[in-house]
């Protein structure tokens, strides 16, 4: 199988998840699977590809991935996989479900870790629901999601996400040992051969519950005056207890062997976190023969047998939790005990938990295949064959625009004829200062490169924010037009009037300064929207347009609509046509009224539309990613060309794509 890894975090992180999925790359990979992972980091090694990424505010330990959909979706377009699974739901991790979702590929999620639980370590407690709002809409979109626990598996389906899967966690028990015991490690620390010493390892983080792990310390030593405490491990927490309890012994961070002796060199590992969703550092300390201390959920409720091979209270009684720490404080000698935990260890390798991860994403692939057949000619790109497309108010230029997203439409698209109805630049923007980028020079030269590979023509007519070509109208130049208005012929003998639309918009024509305030207005509430849909994603709720509210709502705009409707369809029957096709407002629409068809394309900044005349003429409003995910749908089913038929990209016909 060919999979794909996205994740925030992968070695040489030390934590749970990179160590969990540094584990299950390595074993797929030994099966003979070809894995490649995507995740954010300073360096990338083969099978790799790096993601940009921020750290977390507060928490620079902790990086978040940023979204990357274009790149997923041309990379799997290019390299289809045959399952996907994203370990993190960041805004890397959910672009890439959304990316693969959209593809067809066959997609597991991974719930690692409790981050909605941790907002109340972090006194925010009330934002709780809404990140498990956010958690519970992402797994959902997955085709199935891998947790560690049995209660979590509980938890995930009480919250409504389906096909939940038990995933569960080994230990490598050659790696950790209690054969790696080290008495100049303990001599650092201050510890003789019979002094007792209690450990603690993780993140030192409030989500770790240090306050609960700072007074067991101190009841210990209460009791046994010689004990010694070490904390393995590095976090915002650090200097600040470092410097309120000098008593701790804070070792930083370690992985592979020096961690191993770390563990094997204490006697009593202390492990009070209640928000755990599986706990990797318990197995390794009772793999290093220790006595574990820890409440009873998530590993300790699988593999703690209390008073035979560790000790474990009930979740979230923390006077219980301190009795079994001094407890297992005062029967760390006991040899039993610890060798039941080792014993217990051994038989928790990775090698069933690396196949219990195969057979999902087998399980899902096979399921995928029976829906989506893989594209018949690998690599190359499906193309909807048709007339004309229609786009409009692209607003290159501005931050708001959708730049990649017209390439992305277009890459999908062989047509005759691109008909470009006005505001494809603003101009307007540009001079209030705008930025013209990259991402915009992409959309002319994509036009261009229509027109030379598929010999398209494009028609060119002007807007008002583009209103300084009027001054050159009409030019040509190639297989380049540009004009005010057009009379489109289709394929079934009707005549369509195509117009910008802003000769009937009483503002811009007879109040230019009114149109200028209320494109800067646009602009301010485009800003909100895109502030206001970060916090809605962040939410796992979908993009709300507030300009599109405020249009809705507000009489006068509602009113100003249908008038702007009412008079180009009486121009349309004033030029004997039998529609029109327009843009300027944004509001894309499909209608018949009366004898007159009415087109509106709509715009590239929110609506992301276009309308496409099919080679039987007739016409068709579509919205960006309905549109793609329908072509590589339909796509699927199409037979292979035969031989000297194959084009560079895979041709949907018509007939297919209006199935």
């Amino acid at each position: 199988m060919k999979i794909d890894i996205v994740t925030d975090t992968y070695a040489p992180d030390v934590n749970g998840v990179a160590m969990t999925l540094g584990r299950l790359t390595e074993g797929l990979r030994q099966r003979g699977h070809r894995v490649h992972v995507i995740h954010t980091g300073a360096t990338a090694g083969e099978g790799e590809t790096l993601a940009a990424a921020v750290p977390l505010p507060g928490y620079k330990e902790v990086r978040v991935g940023l979204p990357k959909p274009h790149e997923l979706r041309a990379r799997w377009l290019k390299k289809r996989p045959d399952a996907v699974y994203v370990a993190t739901e960041s805004p890397l991790g959910k672009s890439a479900l959304k990316a693969a979702k959209a593809l067809g590929v066959p997609v597991a999620t991974g719930f690692h870790t409790n981050f909605h639980q941790y907002l109340s370590q972090y006194g925010m407690p009330a934002l709780q629901p809404v990140a498990m709002g956010y958690l519970r809409n992402f797994h959902q979109q997955a085709d199935c999601t891998l947790t560690p626990s049995p209660d979590m598996v509980e938890q995930l389906t009480a919250a409504g996400v389906k096909n939940v899967q038990l995933l569960g966690r080994g230990v490598d028990t050659r790696l950790f040992s209690p054969l790696k015991r080290c008495e100049k490690i303990r001599a650092g620390w201050g510890a003789q051969e019979s002094t007792p010493v209690a450990l603690m390892v993780g993140r030192v983080s409030a989500e770790k519950n240090f306050d609960l792990a700072i007074k067991t310390f101190e009841r210990m030593r209460q009791i046994f005056l010689d004990v010694r405490f070490v904390v393995v491990g590095d976090g915002p927490l650090r200097e600040k207890l470092a410097a309120k309890y000098p008593w701790l012994h804070f070792a930083g961070v370690k992985c592979g062997e020096a961690l191993a002796r770390h563990y094997a060199s204490a006697d009593v590992l202390v492990f009070p976190s209640e928000t755990e969703t599986f706990g990797n550092v318990l197995l390794e300390a009772m793999a290093s023969g220790l006595a574990t201390v820890s409440y009873d959920y998530a590993a300790a409720a699988l593999h703690v047998r209390s008073g035979e091979n560790g000790f474990k209270a009930d979740k979230g009684d923390s006077a219980g939790f301190i009795n079994q720490a001094l407890s297992a404080l005062s029967l760390c000698e006991d040899d039993n005990l610890r060798k039941e935990a080792r014993k217990t260890a051994e038989s928790l390798g990775w090698d069933q938990v690396i196949a219990r991860f195969e057979q999902s994403l087998m399980e899902i692939s096979a399921a995928g295949r029976q829906t989506f057949r893989t594209i018949s000619t690998p690599g190359k790109r499906p193309r909807l064959s048709c007339r004309t497309v229609f786009l409009s108010d692209i607003h290159l230029g501005t931050p708001d625009s959708k730049a990649d997203e017209v390439v992305d439409f277009l890459k999908h698209i062989r047509c005759h004829k691109l008909v470009l109805n006005g505001d494809i630049i603003d101009g307007w923007a540009l001079r209030r200062g705008g930025r013209w980028t990259s991402r915009h020079s992409r959309v002319i030269r994509k036009f261009l490169k229509m027109t030379e590979r598929d010999g398209t023509d494009v028609i060119y007519l002007r807007g008002n924010h583009d209103e300084i070509l009027e001054r050159f109208l009409p030019m040509a130049f190639g297989k380049i037009s540009f004009t005010k208005e057009h009379i489109h012929l289709t394929a079934s003998g009707k005549r369509y009037l195509v117009v910008h639309g802003d000769g009937f918009d009483s503002v811009s024509t007879n109040h230019k300064w009114l149109a200028a305030l209320g494109a800067v207005g646009y602009d301010f509430l485009l800003r909100v929207n895109r502030f206001y849909n970060h916090y809605r994603a962040w939410r796992g709720k979908d993009y709300y347009s507030i300009s599109k509210r405020v249009k809705a709502k507000v009489k006068s705009a509602v009113s100003f609509v249908d008038r702007y409707e009412d008079l180009l369809q009486n121009l349309a029957i004033h030029r004997k046509c039998d529609g029109i096709i327009c843009g300027h407002i944004h509001t894309p629409e499909d209608k018949q009224v009366g004898a007159i068809h009415y087109l509106n394309s709509g715009d590239w900044v929110e609506s992301l539309t276009a309308i496409i005349e099919h080679h039987d003429g007739s016409m068709e409003l579509v919205r960006h990613e309905d549109f793609v995910e329908r072509i590589i749908r339909d796509a699927a089913t199409v037979p292979e060309p035969p031989p000297g038929m194959q084009d560079e990209d895979a041709a949907v016909s018509p007939a297919t794509s209006m199935a």
